[in-house]
Formats: structure tokens, sequence, C-alpha cells
């Protein structure tokens, strides 16, 4: 076993002794831990001897034991107290169970939590009652997983390989905490690829990466590898928060693999338990889970935003409560540099809904126009579908910036990849397709290509101005014209009025028969049918405005032929029934050139192009309009689909029915032979 490909596969031959006693998709709950203990394992064996002698006669507190003991080790965090090495289990067959539970428990407090978080201690039992647990552990021991022998590099490649065959061997959940390797890679070139100049400058580069859902720690990995890749002298910190203890330990485990810090990934809700509050990020990446609600959390997060505004994260407005996409947008933001001090850059992956989900003034809404009008959002990539394991529905990209450049400023890409996909040899859940390495090669040139705006020339790539993802959600009134008539139809429904509703039964009856003996009588002015409706109260001898009020609507019939209804100031009145609401776009430059933001209804720009919009589409048709403008209201969704949309105009009627004809002749010569 002196190669990588030997290592993984005699690892991943180990699972087959879990056959039968265990699900295909829990192999990984055993073999990733021991991997993970059998490196340390390696990893301290050189200096066992001193840290077991150390640790006996240390008297000071857990603080100093911890930077003792790591000094012995030449490794921050990483120890064992323990006489015990693998190799030692292993002589003591009988008593193996409870030694390997008490090695796994003289861990350093990272280790220690890791394997928790893992459940490992539970595996071990499982293990040994399944008679399991010799054989698995004896055939680790046989693998040489020390610093000399596999890398920090090859040791993460090991362990990201094996990461990746359990999560495609349990496709269910896969999705879950798992992103297909050619969609990170396409997310970490766009996101990386811009700057990619002043990360090849050769010298000590120092970055930080922040993943808020970092599951198995994936997009972590892939960005380091492209860093290192272009500049071996630079460094990336890489940082992330997971919810799922068991994907959170695996994710710790491939950092303590690479010898990395494993104390820089926390465990927690990044909403609710911020692990890293306060602090800001060079880069951030995040794959958070489609449309998973945040009910679980929205006592913080409702607390948060009404309390901080914008103030804390998420100011600018709160999503449904059955999709928290929005709320890790925003919280990535919170966690960007200044631009006074370099700014930063993030991806996110979305599905469809925080495109356009939410009207105008809805909190999906208010999220989009603050990172739009704060001139953020630099792009929009329509991924193609089947990419994910758990769902076959298409996905988009978001990359922000604060620190847009200035020829990309006050404009947003959208860049139109659907097409670019290759087919699977083997499905995997719901993933059918991939993105070749070309493919990638190809929408990262496009992407880069289309800011400059001498070479957009691509019809998958538009560039567009921000207002031309806004609007005003006008409210267009028509008034409310009515004539009053007696009719039968008109006593019934004056009966199912609350206000007659709780008349006794005497005064109800009289009050009914009092209208209903004036059945037939029409009026066709409010001031006709006013001392009628005063009569009849007189006459059931009753009163009040409510009464009043219930007689007049029961009466009155909506008529387009008549006078329209007017308040005391001669005001006609709008008919809610008629009420209606336009979508009417944000002028050219409205962004730019108008003076406040926040009250751009009151511009001119927007006035006018409201007043234009109104006299071409709406007064034609219905002369009697007008817009109030105390209901418009300020929205913003981004339809991509819409301006990459091709019309295909529909074939021949002729050439459809030669084809119908064709078929109904191959049909009816299949019947022929079933009849002969």
């Amino acid at each position: 076993m002196d190669g990588f490909n030997d290592k993984v596969a005699f690892i991943w031959s180990v699972a087959d002794l879990l056959r039968g006693d265990y699900k295909q998709s829990e192999y990984g709950r055993v073999v990733l831990p021991l991997v993970t203990l059998r490196r340390l394992d390696a990893l301290l064996a050189p200096t066992k001897d001193r840290v077991v002698e150390r640790y006996e006669a240390h008297s000071g507190g857990d603080a100093s034991l911890d930077a003792v003991l790591s000094n012995i080790t030449g490794h921050k965090g990483v120890w064992n107290h323990s006489p015990f090495t693998i190799r030692r289990l292993l002589d003591a067959p009988d008593d193996l169970e409870l030694n390997l539970q008490r090695y796994i428990a003289s861990f350093s407090p990272t280790i220690a939590d890791t394997f928790e978080q893992f459940g490992f201690r539970t595996q071990v039992g499982r293990l040994a009652r399944a008679g399991l647990l010799y054989q698995v552990l004896s055939r680790f021991a046989d693998v040489d997983l020390h610093p000399d022998a596999v890398s920090n590099e090859q040791m993460g490649y090991m362990y990201e390989e094996l990461i990746r065959r359990f999560s495609e061997q349990s496709n269910e959940t896969a999705g879950e905490h798992f992103t297909p390797r050619e969609v990170i890679s396409l997310m970490v070139d766009l996101l990386l690829s811009p700057d990619e100049e002043n990360l090849a400058d050769r010298g000590a580069v120092v970055k930080r990466l922040y993943d808020p859902a970092c599951g198995t720690g994936g997009m972590l990995t892939v960005a380091s590898d492209w860093l290192e890749q272009h500049n071996d002298a630079a460094t990336l910190l890489t940082y992330g928060q997971e919810l799922n203890p068991e994907t959170y330990a695996t994710c710790r485990s491939d950092m303590l693999i690479k010898g990395e810090d494993a104390g820089s990934i926390k465990l927690g809700n990044s909403f609710s338990h911020d692990g890293f509050e306060g602090e800001t990020f060079d880069y951030m990446l995040a794959n958070p889970p489609f449309g998973v609600e945040w009910k679980k959390v929205a006592d913080a997060v409702k607390e948060e935003h009404e309390a901080r505004g914008f103030g804390g994260r998420f100011g600018a407005g709160l999503p449904r409560i059955n999709d928290g996409s929005l709320l890790f947008l925003q919280h990535m933001i919170s966690k960007m540099v200044p631009p006074e001090e370099g700014g930063s850059r993030l991806a996110i992956v979305f599905n469809g809904s925080p495109l356009f989900t939410g009207a105008a003034g809805s909190g999906e809404s208010e999220i989009r126009r603050w990172i739009i009008e704060n001139d953020w959002l630099e792009a929009v990539v329509a991924l193609p579908d089947q990419l994910f394991y758990n769902t076959g529905i298409s996905t988009y990209f978001w990359v922000v910036t604060n620190v847009k450049r200035p020829s990309r400023r006050w404009h947003v890409m959208l860049v139109d990849a659907r097409e670019s996909w290759v087919k699977m040899r083997k499905s995997l859940g719901d993933k059918r397709k991939q993105i070749s390495d070309d493919q990638i090669a190809e929408i990262v040139r496009i992407y880069l290509e289309g800011a400059d705006p001498d070479t957009r020339d691509d019809e998958r790539v538009k560039v567009l101005p921000n207002e031309a993802f806004g609007f005003q959600r006008i409210t267009v009134e028509r008034p409310l014209r009515l004539r009053w008539e007696v009719t039968d139809d008109a006593v019934e429904a004056l009966a199912e009025a609350k206000p007659v509703a709780k008349l006794d039964e005497a005064a109800r009856t009289a009050l009914l028969d009092a209208v209903r003996a004036r059945v037939g009588e029409r009026f066709a002015k409010e001031a006709e049918v006013a001392p009628v409706v005063t009569d009849v109260l007189a006459a059931a001898g009753v009163k009040g405005k409510p009464l009043e009020k219930a007689v007049r609507e029961a009466l009155a019939v909506r008529d387009p032929d008549a006078d329209p209804i007017v308040d005391a100031k001669g005001r006609p009145l709008p008919d809610p029934d008629l009420r209606d609401a336009e979508n009417v776009p944000l002028p050219p430059g409205a962004l730019e050139f108008e003076a406040d933001v926040i009250d751009r209804l009151a511009g001119d720009a927007c006035r006018q192009a409201v007043e234009e919009y109104v006299a071409a589409e709406v007064l034609p048709f219905v002369p009697d309009a007008w817009v109030d403008h105390t209901k418009t209201k300020i929205g913003y969704e981004i339809p991509l689909t819409r301006h990459f949309y091709r019309y295909v105009p529909p074939r021949p009627l002729a050439e459809i029915d030669a084809e119908l004809k064709q078929l109904e002749g191959e049909i009816q010569a299949l019947l022929d032979e079933v009849t002969e």
C-alpha cells in the first residue's frame, strides 16, 4: 500500500466488514472517525512516552497542561495522555472496548469533542456487540498514516475522497452536507479569479475564508487548494460553522488530519449562536439548505432584527418562515471587511426562490433592494438543473462584493450556464448532470470577459444597470359608481348583515318587512336613497349608524354608467373591487441620480415614469383611473429566465399535420399486424 489510491481502496474495503450489521449509509460513521484516530495515533506515536510522563507529573491547571503537552507533540491542541496506542490496544482483545473508550477520552479537549460529536463512543459499543471491533481496528492498524508516509496534503485528499464516496452512497442525505466537487470548483473560481492577480503576487499573502454552513468542509478545502496552486507562499485561514454534529466532526477531523486549526470550525446554528460574532472575512462561500424553515431560531432572529436593526445582521428584512436562504446572505454580508480596509467577496448557492419570491415591500424584496441599492450584487449565474444529490431543481450562484471594480459599478451581470453540462454515466440520487473542467473554464472566461464593456458579445451574458431589477408597485384606483334598488335579493342580503342579525326577532322582522314593502323602487343618487333608509328604520322602530350603513349597502348595485360616489370634498371614492396593481420599471439612472435613495418615491424621475406608464398603459382603456401614490412601494426581483428567454416560433401547421398522418399510418400498420 505505497500509493494514495491503494490506501484509499484499502480503507474503503474495511466497509465490507460492516455489511449486514450497518446500513450502507452508516458506514461513514465508523470509517471516518477511525481514519482520524489512526492518523492521530501515528502522528503522536514518536512523543507518546514523553507526553504520558509529563501528564502524570503535571500539577498545574488544564490551560497550562494543554500548552505543555502541545509543546511536546509540536501540534497545538493535539495530544493524548493515555499509554495506549492502537497496536497496544490490540494486545488485550478481551478488554478492547473498555481500553479504546479510555484511549478516546484521553485526547485533548479539541479532539475529544470531535469524537464526541461523531458519536464514536456509541459506534465502539455497537461494533463490540456485533463482534467486529477487533477486526475493524486491526485492519486500520495495518494502514501507515504517519506524516512521513502520507503528507498532510495527501491525507486531506484521502479524507475528502472517502467523504465523497460515503456521501454519494447515502443519496438520501448527501445533499444536506455535501456539495458536488465540480460545483464547488466553479464557485471558487468565480469568487477568486477576479482577484487572481493580487492573490498570485509572490509574498506572504494571508486571507481569511468563512463558510457559515460548512458541512464536511469541502468548500474550505477546494478554496485552499486553489490559492495554493496560484501562490504556494500564500496562506488561507479557513473558518466555518456547522449545525449537524456528525458533519461538524467530519469537518474538524479533516482540519486535524491536514494539520490545520480545528478550533476554527464551530458547532451550532449560525443565526442563533454566531460562532464568529464581530469578525470579518476576506472571502465567504456557502451552500445553505434550500427551502428550510427557520422557525426554531425565529425568536432570536426577530429579536435581533427589531432590537438592532442595521446594527445587527438582519436589519434589511426577514424572509418568510419557510425559507431562511436570504438570512444566510445577510449574515455573510455582516461579516464583510469594510471597503476602505480591502473589502470582501462572497458567493452563495440559492434555488430560484430568492430571485423573485415576495411582493414589493415584503421581507425578501426589501433584502434584495438593500443589496442592489448598495451596489453589492456583482453577478447571478444560472446553473444546470440536476446537479445536486437530493434535488433536481435549478440553482444559482450569487456573487456579492463591496469592492466592485469601476467598470462594474451600478451594474449586475447575469450569466446563463444552464446548458453547460455533461450527462453522468451513472446517476447519484437526483444528480444526473455534472459540469466538466472545460465547461468550468469556459464559464469563468465569459464571466471575466463579460465584465469588460468592450467584450460583452456572448449571448450567455447580460450586464444590466441595477435599476433594471427595481420597480414601483403602484395602486391604480377607479371610482366607485353605484345606484340603489330595492329587490328581494337586497332584502335577503340585509337579513344576513351583522347589525341586523343582532336585533331581536320582532325588530328584525319589522325592518325586513319595511324594506320589502318598497321592492321595485330605484334611486340614482345617494341623496335620494338617504330618506328611504331613514323611513324604513323609523317604521321598524330601530336606529343607529351601523343599521343605516347595512341598509344602504344591501340596496347598492354597482353600475358602470352611474355617477361616481364622492367624499365631503368632492373627490371620487375608490371602488375596492376595481382596484388594480401595476409594476412600473424604475427609470434609467434612478439609483445613481436620485438624491435620496430612501425617499426616491418623491423623485421627479420616478414620478414621471409612473405618469408616462399610466398615460400609455392604463388611461387609454380606463380613462377615469388614477394612481394612489400613498400606496406605492419599491420592489426588486431578478427575473433571470425572462432576460434569457428566446422565442421559438411554432412549427408550420402543414408540417405538424404531415407528421400526424405519418404516425397514424404507422399505428394502423401495427394494428393490422395484430389483427392478421
